[in-house]
């Protein structure tokens, strides 16, 4: 967004600052100015002469001598313009003066320096200037010779300095907005700003009543088929159309902003354009068929040839602006070549809507035409401007003499945008900003900006050009931008995250990682996206809820169209990469989430579960992952041992070496190694372990309160048991007997031996265990040993366990 600094002083008098200093000011109450460009920075001494008499060159037959009025005096200059006549206006620079650049348009850093000399033995003392000497070009001024001298109006005062007659003495401001700021996209939001800022009055232009006893509904109907892409139109009539150029002060303006001035009519569009930043369109209403225009979506392939004159295909997607037979206009991008205003046109239709944002972007994109107007169509504008806009344009039709204004107004407005309402909580905005700002101070910085207070509620009243404000966060903004925020004193945060500390749930997660690299494993990242082949590889069943996915609408191709709901596929793919690369004892782990749906096909956010995953191959078995798990789960403090079930069903693991990890009753996870068609699948040739540990279920049992226990004052007793038992029953049974039965005199137990032989009855097992029993607060005696021993054997028995003879 670029602004003319001298159209923004208009608005905001009493403004005087130097180009830098605004820039700065502005950036720091939250307008970012890039920079600023001064027209005139390389051109000085630069009046309005009138060439009195003219003379051949004594020596040349291409120059000619000028006796030149410049206002104080008459002076002498010499040139080979071709364009020059007695009488005629034009721009001198003096000696010692400097211009923009030469005929071809090129300038130089700092102008180029004119000086009294002499041109084939005549003395010359200045030099008269083209257009493009004076930093400008033809698109800007197009009345300019191509190859000549720019001759001003006969009413151009001699004498006067020619920058500022020709409006080139302003400072171009480039600012970089952002899209939620929409009012500033338009020349009276940046002056509102810069009065905010400068603590200026903002003085806008005073809209006037318009239009003449006629009724406009006698010449246009209206009618909007898509509301949701169209929010509002309104549409009034100016007749008696009279071409002509517009006024100097608007083409000053105009140039300013870099658009070329054409007449008066387009000129009034643009200008308003970039005053309301409220884009406008005018048609010539003979050309309308039926005088009826209809807004409504492109028919699918519809062919439409635009003010360019290109041929442009549509797609139903594209909103048309139509008459009672055909389309006259792209809404929000240019309108069409049927509908064109010529020098001819003498009754106008003029058109200021508000559409949808997002439409007008895709549309342009598809049609491959973007213009100033769909610029800020995209940004998504304030329907309630279109009015104000369309008012002040045909004020000025009225201003310049451009025509006669129909009354009355054609507004189609189906539902109307509001304000917000906004809570006003003073005390609240200081604490977030940490300063100590007044009540009063803070409602002077709101009214500056165009909010108000309704004192009764207690609320601010946003208007509905502020898009950005929803808040108190917002509000607090607004004010801190305008108290500065170099004025808001250091402080430290305050609350826990002063300490540093991580959330519980990331310290459980930080147990994970440092368990697994002080275990020899390197952390893996893997895709959330997957294939749907997965499943297949990984040999699930047809009817598994994992096979349960979350689709991609827009995959960037089959093998990532699905969001992934068990961590496997990365792991194995990681764990194959490495293989087939001959790294040998790969080690490697993951946290991340899968993604569950509640229902298929999905109507909500599924459910995101962190999973960390374990896998490896080479060094290393079953009993290795197992024991992995367990210091995990000790590191997070989950003081009991895991329980394991053998048949844990995963048809991706080994029949006979998987697990389910239970801990409370609760499957946490499960762990085991994969199945030699599964590893087959990804090309694997060594047996590969895997373990996969639900985080939610650790994080809702881990615990890091410790309790210090001090260097046990009494001896311990050891014995050992020896028993044959059943092949099925699992050493953890056993374990549960001891930790149920031994009460709090078992400190420990420990597997020492498991035996099968000829010794052994079939289908038994000996095993062999050593307890450790000791008291807190006393010796041990026999009888507390032997009853704690009965009753463990007692339990054991209940399980087919015989003390071994």
């Amino acid at each position: 967004m670029n602004t003319s600094l001298n159209w923004i002083k208009d608005l905001v008098p009493g403004l005087s600052c130097t180009p830098q200093e605004y820039i700065d000011a502005m950036t720091l109450s939250g307008t970012k100015a890039e920079g600023y460009e001064c027209m005139d920075a390389d051109l000085d001494k630069i009046v309005i002469g009138q060439v009195k008499t003219i003379e051949k060159h004594p020596d040349a037959d291409k120059l000619i001598i000028c006796q030149v009025d410049i206002g104080t005096e008459q002076i002498q200059i010499v040139t080979g313009a071709s364009n020059v006549t007695e009488g005629c206006k034009v721009p001198v620079v003096l000696s010692g003066g400097s211009v923009a650049g030469g005929h071809d348009g090129t300038r130089t850093k700092g102008g180029i320096k004119i000086k009294k000399g002499k041109l084939r033995g005549v003395e010359s003392d200045g030099m008269m200037c083209s257009i493009e000497e004076l930093g400008s070009n033809r698109d800007m001024f197009p009345l300019a010779p191509e190859d000549g001298l720019y001759l001003l109006p006969d009413d151009a005062p001699v004498g006067e300095s020619a920058v500022t007659y020709l409006g080139l003495d302003d400072t171009i401001v480039e600012y970089e907005v952002t899209s939620n700021r929409v009012d500033c996209f338009s020349v009276l939001g940046i002056a509102r700003e810069a009065a905010a800022t400068f603590g200026k009055d903002f003085v806008p232009p005073v809209v006037t009543k318009t239009g003449d006893e006629d009724d406009v509904n006698n010449y246009i109907k209206v009618t909007v088929k898509d509301t949701d892409l169209c929010s509002r139109y309104t549409a009034r009539v100016v007749k008696n159309i009279k071409i002509a150029p517009s006024p100097e002060w608007m083409q000053k303006r105009l140039r300013s902003q870099g658009i070329r001035p054409i007449n008066n009519i387009v000129d009034i569009t643009n200008y308003v354009m970039e005053e309301y930043g409220q884009p406008m369109h005018a048609y010539d209403l003979d050309t309308i068929a039926n005088r009826e225009i209809i807004v409504r979506r492109a028919e699918k392939d519809e062919s439409f040839v635009t003010l360019d004159g290109q041929e442009r295909k549509m797609d139903d997607s594209v909103l048309m602006i139509c008459d009672g037979e055909k389309a006259v206009g792209i809404a929000g991008i240019m309108g069409g070549e049927n509908s064109m205003i010529t020098d001819s046109v003498t009754t106008m239709l003029f058109e200021a809507a508000c559409f949808d944002g997002t439409n007008i972007r895709l549309s342009g994109k598809k049609i491959g035409l973007r213009t100033d107007a769909s610029s800020k169509f995209e940004k998504g504008l304030d329907p309630n401007n279109a009015m104000e806009a369309m008012n002040r344009a045909c004020q000025l039709i009225e201003e310049l003499g451009a025509g006669t204004v129909v009354g009355g107004a054609v507004d189609v407005y189906t539902k109307k945008k509001e304000g917000r309402r906004i809570p006003f909580e003073p005390e609240k905005y200081n604490k977030l900003l940490g300063t100590e700002m007044e009540r009063a101070f803070m409602l002077s910085c709101f009214e500056k900006i165009g909010l108000s207070y309704d004192g009764d509620t207690n609320e601010i009243l946003v208007p509905s050009w502020r898009q950005d404000l929803e808040c108190d966060a917002d509000l607090a903004e607004e004010a801190a931008r305008f108290y500065g925020y170099d004025k808001i004193p250091t402080t430290l945060p305050s609350g826990e995250a002063t300490t540093g500390k991580l959330s519980f749930k990331l310290r459980v997660e930080n147990i994970a990682k440092e368990t697994a690299e002080f275990c020899g494993f390197s952390q893996a990242m893997c895709y959330s996206f997957e294939s749907p082949k997965v499943f297949d590889k990984l040999r699930i069943p047809e009817n598994s809820t994992l096979r349960k996915t979350v689709d991609i609408s827009n995959p960037l191709g089959e093998d990532f169209s699905v969001m992934r709901t068990t961590p496997l596929h990365g792991m194995l793919t990681s764990l194959s990469a490495n293989y087939n690369r001959r790294n040998k004892d790969v080690r490697l782990y993951e946290l991340g989430n899968i993604y569950l749906p509640k229902q298929v096909p999905v109507t909500e956010l599924p459910e995101e579960r962190m999973q960390f995953t374990l896998g490896f191959y080479g060094a290393g078995d079953f009993y290795t992952m197992k024991g992995v798990v367990e210091e995990f789960f000790y590191k997070a403090g989950m003081r009991r041992k895991p329980e394991y079930e053998p048949d844990a069903g995963k048809p991706f693991l080994h029949p006979g070496r998987q697990a389910n990890i239970i801990y409370d009753g609760t499957i946490v996870g499960y762990l085991g190694e994969i199945h030699p068609e599964t590893a087959a699948n990804y090309s694997i040739k060594d047996r590969v372990y895997v373990a996969v540990i639900d985080m939610p279920e650790i994080v809702e049992r881990a615990d890091f309160n410790r309790k210090y226990e001090g260097i046990a004052k009494f001896p311990a007793a050891v014995r050992d048991i020896s028993m044959v038992v059943p092949k099925q029953v699992l050493a953890g049974e056993i374990e549960r007997i001891f930790v149920q039965c031994g009460g709090k005199l078992l400190e420990k137990y420990e597997l020492f031996d498991i035996y099968e032989g000829a010794q052994i009855q079939a289908g038994y097992k000996s095993v062999a265990y050593s307890l450790t029993f000791r008291a807190k607060d006393r010796n041990l005696e026999e009888a507390d040993i032997t009853g704690a021993m009965e009753r463990i054997i007692g339990g054991l028995e209940g399980i087919g366990a015989k003390l071994r003879e």
